[in-house]
């Protein structure tokens, strides 16, 4: 077995195998058995890889950069009938068909050097196969007819069932996130991973959005085929298209906004208030301990924005801060720059909230909220590091010294327990 396989987390190495299993069995039936109705195999295949290939400009965090491909494969693994006729695919024959498509769609984008990664499309494997398995055999028995019959129920039925698949997406999706964040030898020396619980709840808040609308349109394109045939097909496409140029555009504007916060964090260092790197590498270590304390997405935002623009008020100081150290400073300084770097933050139309946290970073931490906190503890951790005290471990050992009166003890040992997974190193200035 190949050694980067080897170093691979035991949840990523299971999810991959069964969907290579699951992978390797639909392809092998199908070429053994046959398609069965070639022109819908044929119709959704198409339709998938259009969905596939339209990865292209997706912006960088985006939860499902291919929604149609996503509720295409939906469709067809919930399709019963077709223009009022029963059909007669699989379950290995829409895991076939999803597999062959996702294949002929990665060829331009490997020639590009992009495309999907392994997890994702294992992911996207196993849960079209769970949606199949539970709908197909139960629909071509004859059962969910007797059950549910041809009407509103039907569709009801069909609605739970991809809630359901939803909510195995977003068990898997946090699952392999959780797995990816700590390392096999991080692990074995005791490390503790991220905590599954606000990964799972980040997963299914992601479900109102784009998710959601993929369920709908799997839905409305499996029922709208068994009706009017495969014509129904490139109507129903439209609002999903739409959709998804609407929310490339709002991903792109989110990126530039992000972007403008990074370079106006960044004046002080241009102009020598603070060392070269210094809000970045405060902002990451921020949302990682946020992330371990359990702080959900909105609440990241803030505070990877308000971690950015913490040092903000320095540009006020006559005399800049030796090596922007404001750890050091007396707490009256400490708050006035917190208090002029908040004012700043309010002039630049930046959410209210960010403002807030810059505002308090200096307060006595009883008095902070968690944000606050967390970036109270990891700006001092950069300094302390930037001045040599014994390194990681020193800058540690003194933040644990001032826990009590300086810093909160959870913020702290949430800040160690993220560095452990990077190895005590702290994040490269640049």
């Amino acid at each position: 077995m190949s050694p980067r396989w080897v170093r691979l987390p035991p949840v990523v190495l299971a999810v991959r195998g069964a969907a290579l299993a699951l992978a390797a069995a639909g392809l092998a039936h199908t070429l053994w058995g046959g398609l069965h109705e070639p022109g819908h195999a044929l119709a959704f295949g198409v339709l998938i890889t259009i969905g596939e290939l339209a990865r292209w400009g997706a912006q960088p965090g985006e939860r499902e950069p291919a929604p149609l491909g996503a509720a295409g494969a939906l469709a067809y693994a919930l399709l019963g009938r077709s223009g009022g006729e029963p059909t007669s695919h699989g379950v290995l024959q829409v895991i076939a068909v999803l597999v062959a498509a996702q294949l002929v769609a990665c060829v331009p984008h490997v020639a590009r050097g992009s495309g999907p990664g392994p997890d994702q499309v294992a992911r996207r494997v196993l849960i079209v196969a769970f949606a199949a398995v539970c709908f197909q055999p139960l629909y071509n028995s004859g059962r969910s007819e007797s059950l549910f019959g041809e009407g509103p129920y039907y569709a009801a039925f069909l609605l739970v069932l991809l809630g359901l698949t939803a909510l195995c997406d977003a068990v898997l999706g946090a699952l392999l996130l959780r797995a990816r964040t700590l390392p096999r030898g991080l692990r074995a020396a005791g490390a503790t991973p991220v905590p599954y619980g606000p990964l799972l709840r980040d997963e299914l808040r992601a479900l109102t959005g784009i998710g959601s609308a993929v369920c709908a349109t799997g839905a409305v394109m499996a029922l709208g085929v068994a009706v009017a045939g495969l014509w129904a097909l490139p109507v129903l496409c439209v609002p999903l298209l739409l959709t998804q140029v609407s929310f490339r555009r709002f991903a792109a504007v989110r990126t530039t906004y992000r972007q403008t916060i990074a370079s106006l964090a960044r004046s002080t260092e241009i102009a020598g208030y603070t060392p070269h790197g210094h809000a970045r590498r405060v902002a990451v270590l921020c949302t990682a301990v946020g992330r371990e304390m359990g702080l959900s997405g909105p609440e990241l935002t803030v505070l990877e924005y308000a971690a950015l623009m913490h040092d903000i008020g320095q540009l006020s100081l006559v005399d800049p801060v030796p090596d922007g150290a404001t750890a050091r400073l007396p707490a009256a300084e400490q708050r006035r720059i917190a208090l002029l770097g908040g004012a700043v933050v309010r002039q630049t139309g930046v959410d209210t909230g960010v403002a807030v946290v810059v505002e308090q970073q200096a307060d006595p931490f009883r008095e902070q909220p968690l944000s606050a906190r967390i970036i109270r503890a990891v700006n001092a951790y950069d300094d302390l590091c930037g001045e040599g005290i014994g390194g990681p471990l020193g800058a540690l050992e003194q933040l644990r010294l001032g826990t009590g009166r300086d810093y909160q003890p959870q913020v702290v040992e949430s800040l160690a327990r993220v560095l452990a997974r990077g190895g005590l190193t702290p994040v490269p200035p640049g």
